[in-house]
């Protein structure tokens, strides 16, 4: 999360243990299973970002920026449009897991009983490994039939495949570009596209 939001809480985290509990939502059932998948990876010691979230207590002083993060979908740094292809390094969070992470901070955030807390993720956190793929910069026309395992983003924009018979293919569409995002989204299942598809869009076409 980038830090400017986190700082601006720091003064209202003095007093969080007093605030009312108004939701049966808890940190040890829900929240740490959202936060466990999605953000470990880089909030934890040695990860990228500035602090963990590993535990309750590392959480809790951040629950107010959190909220505002995943609310405004600046974290986890995803950045593409959903429905605009499908990927297998999807990090973002779905609407419902951005509800539950909401209505937990307006509830007062509590912590919950231990015995419900999963196992902590590993120590050392696994990124899913990369396809082994050839890079051609966009834009293209396909001189040849290929299998589209990811697209690597120049910029913010939309990257689309219009095939030889009229139909086209959404790739990727990006809103901004940010170095925290991924360097390349890679799908969840490779795209077939033929010869004399025209791909337009900033950055790099991923094929095997």
């Amino acid at each position: 999360m980038r830090l400017r939001a986190f700082l601006q809480v720091v003064p209202a985290a003095v007093g969080w243990a007093h605030e009312p509990i108004t939701t049966k939502l808890t940190w040890t059932k829900e929240i740490s299973r959202i936060v466990y998948q999605r953000c470990v990876v880089c909030h934890r010691d040695g990860g990228k970002a500035p602090m963990s979230l590993v535990t309750y207590e590392e959480v809790r002083p951040w629950a107010k920026a959190i909220r505002e993060e995943v609310h405004e979908r600046r974290m986890p740094p995803w950045g593409a449009v959903k429905g605009f292809g499908e990927f297998r390094n999807d990090a973002s969070l779905s609407e419902r897991e951005i509800e539950l992470i909401a209505n937990w901070v307006e509830g007062g955030a509590p912590k919950g009983d231990d015995i419900y807390l999963p196992p902590r993720p590993p120590q050392v956190a696994r990124e899913p490994a990369a396809p082994a793929a050839q890079a051609f910069p966009l834009p293209v026309t396909l001189d040849r039939a290929v299998t589209v395992v990811g697209i690597e983003p120049a910029g913010p924009g939309q990257v689309t495949a219009r095939r030889r018979d009229g139909s086209v293919a959404p790739l990727l569409w990006l809103l901004h570009r940010r170095p925290e995002q991924p360097k390349a989204y890679y799908y969840l299942e490779p795209i077939r596209l033929p010869r004399g598809t025209a791909i337009e869009g900033p950055g790099r076409l991923l094929v095997r």
